[in-house]
């Protein structure tokens, strides 16, 4: 028999594809992984959730750690009143077809009661913080998952996966635990809790690399449409039942989505044509400005807006 050569294949779209599509599973490994690990060393776990493109990625994962069973713990919307309703609809739809528990902690009946007050530039993110940490409390939750991913802001790059939390609920960056060979310690006191982070090492490219892959269902303002739109220090911000033209600004049309789901009378949009997910995937693949400092006008406050908050108890 004569030794036939084997001939060279080329690199093709299928090989990229099949390592994207490895790199997603290693990815989506870890993060099951650390849900696992989470929920037999914690006693009250809970997820957080806001509708958005990471938390529905989060719920997701979720739900395969623990395939057939339920998702053994609840998930938490800090509802501040200014959602955009389109967010809170999806929010209630994902939640009865995912089986999932949902409890909302609602910063209106926080403000109607006196326990926090909004603040004059109409942003309800600081006061968030007193509210998540209440109901923390109310139910016991000893570990919070969320969202997060190192590449969002610098104050969350500062991050780990298991981020301590003090009786009070702050962050101390200087006090981290180690996480070498990719080893938790999830030891708390009495009233003392950690943050969870099982998207750290995702971006948000790998985020709709998946959301692709495994077909997700995302709230419709993530793609691109003609909206009506008014520019504000630069950015562009959907009029809505939040958002208003101020005298001496105009309104026109726009093709225009959104990278991220915040509150609906200070998140922007950015000009875009991708009307489908594909279509997204290429365009963040481009991007060279996180979905944050493209949209989020609440954190232009200053430059360590993320990380005073954060302190304080915020995720």
């Amino acid at each position: 028999m004569t030794a036939t050569t084997p001939t060279s294949v080329p690199e093709t779209d299928t090989e990229t594809i099949s390592y994207s599509m490895s790199t997603l599973r290693a990815l989506e490994a870890e993060s099951i992984s650390i849900f696992r690990e989470v929920a037999a060393e914690m006693r009250r776990p809970c997820l957080l959730f806001s509708g958005g493109k990471d938390s529905v990625v989060l719920s997701a994962l979720a739900r395969k750690a623990f395939a057939p069973a339920r998702v053994p713990f609840p998930i938490m919307h800090v509802d501040t009143g200014l959602n955009f309703p389109e967010v809170v609809a999806f929010r209630d739809r994902w939640v009865e077809s995912q089986q999932l528990r949902l409890i909302v902690a609602s910063v209106p009946d926080a403000i109607e009661q006196g326990l926090v007050q909004e603040e004059p530039n109409g942003s309800r993110n600081r006061i968030q913080t007193p509210v998540l940490l209440a109901a923390a409390e109310e139910h016991d939750f000893d570990a919070l998952f969320g969202g997060a991913r190192r590449d969002e802001e610098k104050a969350r790059a500062k991050e780990r996966v298991f981020s301590f939390r003090d009786e009070f609920g702050q962050w101390d960056p200087k006090d981290q635990r180690p996480e070498l060979w990719s080893l938790y310690n999830g030891r708390v006191h009495q009233g003392e809790s950690i943050r969870v982070f099982p998207l750290s090492n995702w971006t948000e490219l790998d985020i709709w690399h998946y959301i692709e892959a495994e077909g997700l269902p995302l709230p419709p303002l993530y793609y691109a449409a003609e909206r009506e739109v008014v520019e504000r220090n630069g950015m562009l911000y959907a009029v809505n039942e939040f958002v208003h033209p101020r005298p001496g600004e105009r309104t026109f049309r726009r093709m225009v989505r959104y990278r991220t789901m915040g509150d609906a009378n200070l998140t922007a949009a950015v000009p875009s044509t991708a009307t489908d997910v594909h279509a997204v995937v290429e365009e963040i693949a481009g991007a060279r400005m996180t979905e944050r400092g493209a949209t989020r006008g609440d954190d232009r406050v200053s430059e360590a807006a993320m990380e005073d908050r954060k302190r304080e108890g915020y995720f």
